[in-house]
């Protein structure tokens, strides 16, 4: 286990900054804003254009965010927090999409008992994976031919990420599941989630037998709704390796969504410091580059096992490999 700041970081920064050249001279948003095309060999800014369309994943509406110009997409299923719109995340999808990922996010309505809303579950994860091996094939759809089905990482938020996390341990876990089984897909590969937890009222952390599907956890440093101990207690009981704990110095509960509270979303009480775009950028990029490293990118497992929070102020990591 390496905590991966202080001095040594800083050491084997500077000797692996001949490496970054260009990559680090962009943040990923300044790229997709400015039309930057990313450096030849380099997996760390995004690329310079990334489109949108609607589609339906099983019965839910979902915006699809893909680059322009690249083949080979694993499809990246974000779920979203509890009754927070699929529209909150279009900066954040954006940026990920940009490190070369289909970003799927519905809106999945349902009852959790009384209460009717925005509530992600467990078996989206089966739907997704599904819905792109149709979807390649589909006559007219933007990324016709270019998803790879068989290469499917989650993203979630909050409640979302609850749900992920869940999934990934294949107990089919209430309110996220109502089973009686749940089977994740074959499909999935890794997984990133913001500002969730496993954690129970005096319980600690529910355990995920997680073996096979690599998994980060992105947590705000002010973050009041899901706090930074119980996202510390979730990645210690994560049962294998590769782990990231992520936290992000200054952000909240909604450093990831295009605004401060989402309409419907429950508020944070504890104001973020850094500003919203940047958050955004650091989440976006931290999410991504784990994604890729997960999937067998070199450079960014060197950036996000080494020398990236070094090269990144907003950032602490915590990592097992």
């Amino acid at each position: 286990m390496t905590l991966s700041t202080g001095s040594t970081r800083r050491i084997r920064a500077g000797l692996v900054a001949a490496a970054l050249t260009l990559a680090t001279a962009l943040t990923p948003s300044a790229a997709l804003a400015g039309g930057a095309t990313a450096p030849t060999a380099s997996t760390l800014t995004s690329p310079s254009w990334v489109g949108r369309y609607e589609t339906q994943i099983g019965n839910d509406p979902a915006t699809v965010y893909y680059p322009a110009a690249q083949t080979s997409l694993p499809v990246a299923l974000l779920l979203q927090g509890a009754n927070v719109p699929k529209e909150s995340y279009s900066e954040f999808a954006k940026i990920v999409a940009g490190f070369g990922f289909a970003v799927a996010v519905p809106n999945h309505q349902r009852a959790v008992g009384p209460v009717s809303g925005l509530f992600p579950e467990q078996s989206q994860t089966n739907a997704a994976v599904t819905w792109a091996a149709a979807e390649n094939a589909r006559a007219g759809s933007p990324v016709a031919g270019r998803l790879d089905a068989d290469r499917l990482v989650l993203l979630g938020h909050s409640f979302g990420g609850a749900a992920g996390l869940f999934a990934i341990g294949n107990t089919c876990t209430v309110p996220f599941c109502f089973g009686p089984v749940y089977q994740r897909p074959a499909a999935l590969r890794a997984a990133v989630f913001y500002g969730a937890s496993t954690t129970t009222p005096g319980g600690g952390a529910v355990p995920i037998a997680n073996a096979g599907v690599p998994v980060a956890l992105v947590q705000g440093g002010l973050d009041g709704n899901n706090l930074p101990a119980a996202a510390g207690a979730t990645y210690n009981a994560l049962g294998a390796p590769p782990k990231a704990l992520i936290t992000v110095t200054g952000a909240n509960h909604f450093g990831l969504t295009d605004t401060q509270t989402p309409p419907g979303a429950i508020p944070d009480a504890s104001a973020q410091t850094l500003s919203q775009e940047e958050s955004i950028d650091t989440a976006a990029k931290w999410s991504a580059l784990f994604l890729r490293a997960s999937l067998g990118d070199s450079l960014a497992a060197a950036y996000v096992y080494g020398f990236g929070d070094a090269s990144d102020k907003n950032v602490t990591v915590l990592s097992q490999r």
